[in-house]
């Protein structure tokens, strides 16, 4: 490999850092964000009204599945029309963020 893309790859990897190292996203931003989430997920015993089943509670979730779900509900390839109207409002971002303090130690924490 020649000393010209050798000095491209390092340049491409040093340029990406800060990219991989924002994916995670930020848990402070996340519990501002995750507010209207609380309010159905961090519930003790909660169901929907119809049809009738427990809603998940989410604090301690894997951050990726979360961010996983979030885009299937956007999308429509997880049908829920609650979790629909309000994942189609989130930015990539947003749900990093809300991802990273869900599954962090206080995420999800009943208040």
């Amino acid at each position: 490999m020649s000393l010209k893309n050798k000095i491209m790859i390092s340049l491409a990897v040093i340029l990406t850092l800060p990219v991989m190292a924002g994916a995670e996203g930020d848990p402070e931003r996340g519990k501002q964000k995750a507010e209207t989430c609380l309010g159905c997920h961090a519930i003790e015993n909660y169901t929907n009204v119809y049809p009738t089943y427990p809603v998940p509670k989410l604090g301690g979730q894997n951050a990726q599945y979360i961010v996983d779900a979030l885009k299937a509900y956007a999308s429509g390839d997880r049908p829920h029309v609650t979790m629909h109207a309000q994942a189609a409002t989130l930015t990539d971002e947003d749900r990093q963020d809300i991802a990273a303090f869900l599954s962090s130690a206080n995420g999800g924490a009943a208040k």
